[in-house]
């Protein structure tokens, strides 16, 4: 799934909705590295891909900072959405291992438990995540705290394959599951289709 994530070089249109709100954001995957464009006012995130490690930065003009760990909760556009779950930073964490099997949406998956380098790292302890066997693709993402309480979930709606075979994310729905109501609203992750 890593080799898949990092092997891409596309350019995307998509969106951020929730609560009757629609937010656009420009994608582009290329030369180890994720960015996420936004306009009005503009935000610049991207995901640096390393070999044994991954690096969430935000760009502004003339200089690109690290995100620290202190920010990763930082909500994008006011969604449900922080920066590192619109990095799905946890996907390149190093500590993995698969802990079962399950069949989601008529696929058979790997259940691997993914966890951070050190407590400081994510305002994650551990995500449990759900890869199919066939594609490598991330069915489900379960975010849990320090205590094991769920925090977030990643459900995988649809995906697209691009001209060369290689499946890309279409829409996912991001649920907070702790906070009022307001806070536990839905955020969907969309992906509209390749740029011409």
């Amino acid at each position: 799934m890593r080799i898949n994530q990092a092997a891409q070089n596309r350019a995307l249109n998509g969106s951020l909705r929730t609560g009757g709100r629609t937010i656009p954001f420009h994608l582009i995957s290329s030369q180890g590295a994720i960015r996420y464009e936004f306009t009005d006012p503009p935000l610049i995130l991207q995901l640096r891909l390393g070999p044994k490690d991954s690096r969430l930065e935000e760009v502004t003009k003339g200089s690109v900072e690290k995100v620290t760990p202190a920010r990763y909760d930082t909500r994008v556009r006011d969604t449900g959405i922080t920066y590192e779950d619109l990095s799905l930073h946890f996907l390149y964490w190093q500590k993995a291992a698969v802990e079962g099997e399950q069949t989601m949406i008529l696929q058979k998956c790997w259940i691997v438990r993914a966890e951070p380098d050190s407590r400081g790292d994510s305002q994650y302890s551990k995500v449990l995540l759900w890869i199919g066997k066939n594609n490598g693709a991330l069915m489900q993402a379960e975010a849990y705290d320090r205590g094991g309480k769920l925090l977030r979930r990643f459900k995988v709606i649809s995906g697209q394959k691009t001209p060369e075979g290689m499946w890309i994310l279409k829409e996912m729905r991001i649920e907070s599951m702790t906070g009022s109501a307001a806070d536990r609203a839905p955020t969907y992750l969309e992906i509209d289709g390749v740029d011409k």
